[in-house]
């Protein structure tokens, strides 16, 4: 008789976690038999890498791996010189590999990976990784721009993908003491929310910086940081931190917390895709009359307004504004004035108000998230200033890690806090401030030889259909044109 085919021990490994809610008692030995309490078993580990390994990356991947719960087999980064030093030194076992692309082409047994880079590349490494059927943590903003981010929802969805964007606020538990006020009607109609940010805190708004190919770092892969966008000599000031301010690379201040603070009202009142959107920047005078014109990067400040039809939440029709740069709302009557609004200092924040009150929120990342409820009446209700963290980061990295072994579709992959098919239009709503901003600085010259800006107006936005309507032009902001070997 011939002996059944000898399954690999990877092959075994794999069929575990895709099999673990259905698998037979006979099969799994408790672990505690293995090797102690705690043990995790070789066989259910999951196998994660990193693109991007420094910086955030290197804290996505530090708590994804659970305290070596589970096992880290690769790590991606363009430049293993800087911080991403840090996770080579808690990995010291995993591959290292400079393009995304080859190591996950290379590498068949990851399971998972989080990606941690600049924000032009989210979009292009989620894609290529989701292909393969590799589930995925992402950074925020989920993608660069909203085509990526409603391509990559419906791939999730698709190939059976569990994912979670990093904004891991998200999972902050005190946001329940927030949607209980919101749910129980404590404010009645809920008519606006105005939010608000101290950011850019890096170089924004002027010229871009000038190229200088001799300051290259050595250990730096420049033509794989470009990724996507379009090839340019090494450019210092861009790497490892300041291109959030370029349009090529980062997505300014609304990219960089925008999924922190608008996550907070967007989730509470059950908000969708805005209907319309318009924009207001700071202007910067270099000489007289004539303000500074840089198309190619963020404005040093910004004001935009998007409308949302009402929910069973807000119970009318909502206005939410966002302002960066320092710029934030006037204190309202019913806030003391020596009360913060926001966080500390006023710096950043949410007001959720409605005809009844107020709520008041911190930025949501891991900040304390300081809510605070103050009515008409006079009546207050405040949660904690600080919050006593079980894990890092409210454990969002080591749910998304736990949703994957429990199986798409689970309940701890429906309990996830910001997988795509929350993230995905949460973001799209982040970037839509982003497209009004940039069709803000369109121009061209009319009849009198002068430059009109034809773009600055309200951009009604089709959310289904991922259009704005009443203005052609503003479209091509929608996605972006990609590097041959980057597309998505």
């Amino acid at each position: 008789m011939k002996k059944p085919k000898k399954e690999s021990s990877d092959q075994s490994r794999r069929n575990f976690i895709k099999n673990a809610a259905i698998a037979s008692s006979i099969f799994i030995v408790p672990r505690h038999v293995l090797g102690g309490v705690g043990f995790t078993a070789p066989s259910d580990q999951l196998n994660l890498a990193a693109i991007g390994a420094g910086g955030k990356g290197a804290s996505d991947i530090f708590n994804a791996s659970v305290n070596g719960r589970e096992r880290v087999v690769a790590l991606c980064d363009v430049d293993f010189s800087g911080s991403a030093k840090k996770s080579t030194e808690n990995f010291p076992k995993a591959k290292l590999y400079a393009d995304y692309r080859e190591m996950l082409e290379k590498e068949k047994d990851i399971d998972a990976v989080t990606i941690s880079t600049p924000d032009h590349v989210h979009g292009p490494a989620a894609a290529f990784a989701m292909a393969r059927g590799k589930h995925v943590y992402v950074q925020k903003p989920m993608t660069h721009n909203i085509r990526e981010a409603r391509m990559l929802t419906e791939m999730a969805r698709t190939n059976k993908i569990v994912t979670q964007m990093g904004n891991q606020g998200a999972s902050n538990p005190l946001l329940d003491m927030v949607k209980k006020w919101v749910d129980s009607g404590k404010l009645g109609k809920i008519s606006k929310v105005q939010i608000w940010t101290n950011r850019p805190v890096w170089p924004q708004g002027g010229p871009f910086p000038a190229s200088d190919p001799s300051s290259k770092p050595s250990a730096l892969n420049w033509d794989l940081w470009l990724g996507p966008a379009p090839e340019i000599p090494f450019t210092p000031n861009l790497h490892p931190f300041n291109w959030r301010g370029w349009w090529d690379y980062g997505t300014g201040a609304l990219g960089d917390v925008g999924c922190h603070l608008i996550d907070i009202p967007f989730r509470t009142l059950g908000l969708h895709y805005p209907k319309d959107a318009e924009c207001s920047v700071g202007s910067v005078f270099s000489k007289m009359w004539t303000p500074d014109y840089n198309p190619e990067g963020c404005p040093a400040s910004s004001f935009i307004t998007l409308h949302f039809a009402a929910t069973a939440k807000s119970q009318s029709p909502i206005e939410m504004t966002w302002s960066d740069g320092g710029i934030r709302p006037s204190h309202p009557d019913i806030i003391p004035a020596d009360h913060d609004i926001g966080g500390a200092n006023s710096a950043n924040g949410v007001m959720i108000i409605g005809e009844k009150g107020i709520i008041t929120t911190n930025i949501n990342d891991s900040s304390p998230l300081m809510p605070k409820l103050y009515m008409n009446d006079g009546t207050t209700e405040f949660g904690p200033d600080r919050l006593e963290n079980q894990e890092p980061e409210y454990g969002h990295q080591r749910k998304w890690v736990d949703a994957i072994k429990a199986g798409f579709g689970s309940a701890e992959h429906k309990g996830l806090t910001s997988s795509f098919d929350y993230a995905g239009p949460m973001t799209e709503t982040v970037l839509m401030g982003n497209l009004a901003i940039r069709s803000y600085m369109l121009r061209r010259e009319n009849s009198k030889g002068q430059m009109e800006f034809y773009g600055r107006r309200k951009l009604l936005w089709d959310g289904e259909n991922m259009r704005i309507t009443n203005l052609e032009e503003a479209n091509q902001f929608v996605g972006r044109t990609y590097r041959k070997g980057f597309e998505v």
